[in-house]
């Protein structure tokens, strides 16, 4: 069902994009960017957050850690990894295929500018063993995702 919605939303917003589907699991980064032949920087993955009342989705790059002052200071507030077992019921997507496509329901998307690093990223795509390769400008366009700078620089 869930890579179900990834396909139908991007049907519509982006025709020309794929949705890749392994034989294999891609459900962490590693797993991911062995899978596609990437670095695992290369892996966008989308980290869900409580703050306050709201969750967001935050897309990064597969290799970089949230930091915790700029995420304090771009979101107004404290930011809570939002529990596992939530997860899938927020977004519609389980565990290791969370993607910012095909949501549940809408929530807002931000995209770290970690993300600029490579000329084409691989989020997930609703399923443990799915994703799609995209430029990461196009996936905030599709996903009218704002910009912001909440990582730590990546190694």
């Amino acid at each position: 069902m869930s890579l179900d919605s990834v396909r139908d939303h991007l049907a519509s917003a982006a025709p020309d994009l794929e949705v890749l589907v392994t034989e294999d699991s891609t459900a962490t980064v590693d797993l991911a960017a062995r899978a596609h032949g990437v670095v695992p920087g290369q892996i966008a993955k989308t980290l869900s957050f409580q703050i306050k009342d709201q969750v967001i989705l935050v897309v990064t790059r597969g290799d970089a850690r949230l930091d915790n002052k700029k995420a304090k200071a771009a979101f107004g507030g404290k930011v809570k990894m939002v529990g596992l077992d939530d997860v899938e019921t927020l977004t519609g997507h389980p565990v290791g295929g969370v993607c910012p496509f095909g949501l549940v329901r809408p929530l807002p998307v931000y995209c770290d500018v970690s993300l600029k690093d490579f000329d084409i990223v691989i989020p997930a795509a609703g399923a443990t063993n799915a994703a799609v390769k995209v430029s990461p400008e196009r996936m905030a366009q599709i996903t009218a995702a704002k910009w912001v700078d909440v990582c730590q620089q990546a190694e």
